[in-house]
């Protein structure tokens, strides 16, 4: 098998959803005053490449507690959706029939990290994210976030609020976000999504891709 990191790297200043918290690494302890080397880490838990639980939109929703650890590993189907503009929805027959249990939504905006454009990235219609969840499948994405992101480039038509994240956390789907590095990737892999070990409603994961050797 081959490995493939689809993540983003942690680091201070990294971008990160309009209002979340700044993420900072810091020296708290240094070799020359301690004679070891620690770091300061500060972030919120959907920092970076990361998985939301229902939790985080669904007040009874489950957190990532309720998971095991089997269940952050998903046999994908990753969809080309390169070529949308910006802030265009995916539309719902981009959702293919398949017998995998996560649809991987490769848009390419990974490709804007870091720039006021990431922020204007396409974004599931309402009814592709539905017919995720009456499917059963698990989603992933290339950009912030399944919705549309509030920016001064937002027009009337879009969706407001959360829809996508609803339809799919309400259904006890799991989101993962801000994949990069999707490109060199075959249509069927396995996500390796692992977070660290937090009860939350969200935490960063390494995100990485199997595909088979050759």
């Amino acid at each position: 098998m081959a490995l493939h990191d689809c993540s983003h790297r942690i680091e201070t200043g990294m971008q990160v959803y309009p209002g979340d918290p700044d993420v900072s690494l810091s020296p708290y302890a240094t070799h020359d005053d301690d004679g070891y080397r620690v770091t300061a880490l500060e972030l919120g838990n959907h920092a970076g490449t990361h998985v939301d639980a229902p939790a985080h939109t669904e007040p009874e929703g489950a957190t990532l507690g309720a998971y095991a650890i089997d269940d952050l590993r998903f046999d994908a189907r990753i969809v080309e959706c390169r070529g949308l503009d910006a802030r265009e929805p995916i539309q719902p027959d981009a959702v293919p029939e398949t017998d995998a249990d996560m649809v991987v939504f490769e848009t390419g905006w990974d490709a804007h990290w870091g720039t006021a454009r990431y922020l204007d990235h396409p974004y599931l219609d309402p009814e592709t994210a539905e017919r995720c969840a009456r499917a059963g499948y698990h989603i992933a994405t290339d950009t912030l976030n399944p919705d549309p992101t509030p920016t001064d480039g937002a027009t009337p038509d879009e969706p407001t609020g959360v829809p996508a994240h609803h339809a799919l956390l309400g259904a006890g789907r799991l989101v993962v976000e801000n994949l990069t590095r999707l490109d060199p990737l075959p249509g069927r892999v396995t996500i390796h999504a692992y977070p660290i070990a937090l009860d939350a409603d969200g935490a960063p994961v390494r995100a990485v891709a199997e595909t088979p050797p050759g």
